[in-house]
């Protein structure tokens, strides 16, 4: 009946390294992380594109005179010629270097995004790890309980023989070893479903063992509410994204007005004409937004109500983290206070009710029901410290998700 305070004096290193080696191998196999990267880098890519020039054009050609195969009338009709001539199409001046802003800022947007991805699979990793470490404890506690019912059933046994204890004693004690075989279902049921989950986040074959350390101490959560919400507002990765994103649209209207003003194509050309002296040619095409009105003014009004819509989004993405963050430090910190509470005065004094009942029962001074109903508030409370300590340890992995930092 010692299991839980051996559990407690335990030391947390070999946890820590387990889950410290399964987070690395996350980071570097989980096909989400990857995919999450090389959109990145494909995004990184764009701005330099988008600053670049259109591609120029080089036009070949003749122009012949009296006849249509080539050169005809050459040197001697002065509409007969063979040349070249080379455009480059430019933007107004402004636009292109706006295009490369707004390309860098959607890829510095997916960049915040490929850390939001790594949080949140490291989160996901730690979360079916610590219920994983739950499912494994209980199987344990439900064991070894079933292994003290037995003592307990024996004892009945006895007792019914010589006429001491009735008959629904010994039944009962079947009755609950039953319903623990039941529990053993549910809790092996539940390990198998999080080494299914562990396996896939790892990018590794299914249906592999996870080693998970018998080892767990409780943490402490040191950090204030007010600290991790500053945290997160600085360094959020998905709020950091949506900041991003109301640059990128603030930029994107920028762009949309300067749409007023037209773009243009510069052209220059040689003609050769034979005997008669070559001609030259250099001309500017200007492109006129002449449909401003139903064209470039729309384009305007999208993009400012794009850049609102930005606004709130990002505005809506802060609140739902705040909200998000007081959820997850007041379960935290909740589930620190209960453990205590169950490790320092409920499970000690169940424990020695427990012991004391049993004495009572063989020597006939306790009847069963008495005994029956303290050896399950020792199974009930060491099961309830066990998952007050997964919710410790899930909720400081929401945290970390939410915030970027390290608990």
């Amino acid at each position: 009946m010692r299991l839980v305070r051996l559990i407690l004096l335990l030391p947390l290193g070999l946890h820590a390294h387990a889950l410290h080696a399964l987070v690395s191998e996350a980071l570097l196999r989980n096909r989400e992380i990857l995919a999450a990267q090389k959109k990145y880098e494909a995004l990184r890519q764009k701005p330099s594109q988008e600053r670049s020039l259109a591609d120029p054009m080089v036009s070949v050609g003749y122009t012949s005179s009296g006849a249509p195969y080539p050169v005809a009338g050459l040197g001697s009709a002065v509409t007969a010629n063979v040349g070249v001539m080379v455009s480059q199409e430019l933007s107004f001046p402004g636009k292109r270097s706006l295009r490369g802003e707004i390309a860098a800022k959607e890829a510095s947007a997916e960049y915040e995004q490929y850390l939001a991805v790594r949080l949140n699979v490291v989160a996901k990793l730690k979360q079916a790890y610590h219920e994983l470490h739950h499912a494994n404890t209980s199987i344990t506690f439900v064991n070894r309980y079933q292994a003290l019912l037995q003592n307990i059933l024996r004892i009945s046994e006895v007792r019914y023989s010589v006429g001491r204890a009735a008959q629904q004693d010994v039944f009962k004690a079947q009755t609950q070893f039953a319903i623990f075989q039941t529990q053993l279902l549910r809790y092996q049921q539940q390990r198998d479903a999080k080494e299914t989950e562990i396996n896939a986040l790892l990018n590794r074959p299914q249906g592999g063992h996870i080693d998970v350390s018998d080892d767990m101490a409780p943490g402490e959560l040191t950090t204030t509410l007010d600290t991790l919400t500053a945290q997160a507002r600085t360094h959020a990765p998905m709020l950091a994204r949506d900041q991003k994103m109301v640059e990128r649209n603030d930029l994107a209207t920028a762009l949309a007005r300067r749409d007023l003003y037209p773009d243009y194509t510069v052209s220059g050309g040689y003609f050769n004409q034979g005997t008669m002296p070559p001609m030259w040619q250099v001309r500017v095409d200007f492109k006129l937004p002449a449909y401003f009105r139903t064209k470039q003014n729309a384009g305007i009004a999208e993009k400012a109500f794009a850049a609102t819509e930005a606004r709130h989004t990002y505005e809506a993405t802060g609140i739902a983290i705040q909200a998000q963050i007081r959820e997850m430090y007041n379960e935290a910190t909740t589930a620190r206070k209960l453990m205590d509470l169950y490790q320092k005065s409920v499970i000690p004094g169940a424990q020695l009710a427990l012991e004391s009942s049993m004495t009572g029962y063989q020597t006939g001074s306790l009847d069963f029901l008495s005994l029956f109903s303290n050896f399950m508030n020792v199974v009930d409370y060491e099961l309830m410290y066990h998952e007050e300590l997964m919710k410790f340890h899930v909720a400081l992995a929401r945290l970390e998700e939410m915030t970027g930092m390290t608990l």
